[in-house]
């Protein structure tokens, strides 16, 4: 999940500087050339699960199909991709809804082009959970309060949504203490007691199920029916300058994501190509699903969240990031 905070800091001063006349050229872009050229499109992803369908598309030339060139940049992790689509380094980005709603509320032009990543919707059948040891006294959400839970990014869609889950269960969501840690070093930490729950998503919470811990909450299913989780975004003056590549791009993600829905033995095959997910793991992966509209009513329980929690101080017009 991507990591707010380092993001809106660059990216403020991103927007500052192209206020001054500096950034990205407005210039009208270019077709496909009569030659068949194509033209480049760049896109920053995180090499996680949520993101198998834009390989997948480049893989059965959806991309190319619409004249153009896919250039995947990946990231370590989601603090460089904000500024860098702001910026106009890449075309488009990859981030969950949180990040891009408290990105909007910061007053930055950014707008969603494409869905990326959705909730399953069946309570302990999802790609995301929160996961106890096996011995753990804790049985249900309602038992994390004043307990230690790992998230990968504080103040975002994960430890709201957990909240969410504390509350649903009819539990103290205020008296939960959150750390922040990266995905890979989360069961590490639960298994030698640093933490008493981790929040994880694919594919360690496959990992943590086949180390006989458990799952006490599925955080995304407890939050909303089919929560959307993520997107796919550009700036606003990559949306006017280069309208048509935009055009193109959202075309070809959605047949992409078509496939992928078709296609699940395809996503656990090109998770290889660009993760390190053992071969031997993909077959029990829980996919999450790949939507091909975004869900209005999951943006407008995430922006609640983040107001509740405190992440925003008021809600931003979701108009302006869901057109």
């Amino acid at each position: 999940m991507i990591k707010p905070r380092a993001a809106l800091s660059a990216a403020v001063l991103l927007l500052a500087i192209t206020a001054c006349g500096g950034g990205q050229s407005a210039a009208p872009e270019p077709g496909s050339s009569a030659s068949g050229a194509l033209n480049p499109v760049k896109v920053s992803v995180i090499p996680i699960l949520d993101v198998a369908p834009i390989y997948l598309g480049e893989q059965q030339g959806f991309f190319a199909a619409e004249g153009l060139k896919l250039e995947i940049v990946t990231a370590q992790g989601g603090a460089a991709i904000v500024p860098a689509v702001v910026s106009g380094q890449v075309d488009v980005g990859f981030s969950n809804f949180t990040s891009l709603i408290l990105a909007r509320s910061k007053g930055l032009p950014i707008k969603v082009v494409a869905p990326g990543v959705a909730s399953t919707g069946v309570a302990g059948k999802d790609f995301g959970g929160v996961v106890v040891k096996a011995g753990s006294p804790i049985k249900s959400a309602a038992d994390l309060a004043g307990k230690k839970v790992a998230v990968n990014t504080l103040n975002n869609i994960n430890d709201t949504t957990v909240r969410a889950s504390i509350r649903a269960a009819g539990g103290d969501a205020k008296n939960v203490s959150f750390t922040e840690l990266a995905f890979p070093d989360m069961l590490a930490a639960l298994d030698k007691g640093n933490v008493d729950a981790v929040q994880v998503v694919e594919p360690f919470l496959a990992t943590a199920v086949k180390n006989g811990d458990r799952v006490v909450a599925s955080n995304y299913v407890d939050t909303a029916p089919g929560l959307a989780i993520a997107g796919y975004f550009t700036s606003q003056q990559t949306a006017t300058g280069k309208a048509d590549l935009i055009k193109r791009f959202t075309a070809a993600m959605l047949k992409s994501l078509r496939y992928a829905t078709d296609n699940p033995d395809a996503v656990r095959q090109v998770l290889l190509k660009y993760t390190k997910i053992d071969a031997a793991l993909t077959g029990s992966l829980t996919l999450p699903t790949f939507p091909t509209e975004v869900d209005r009513a999951s943006l407008e329980t995430l922006a609640k969240l983040a107001t509740q929690d405190g992440l925003v101080e008021s809600s931003p017009d979701l108009t302006e990031l869901v057109p």
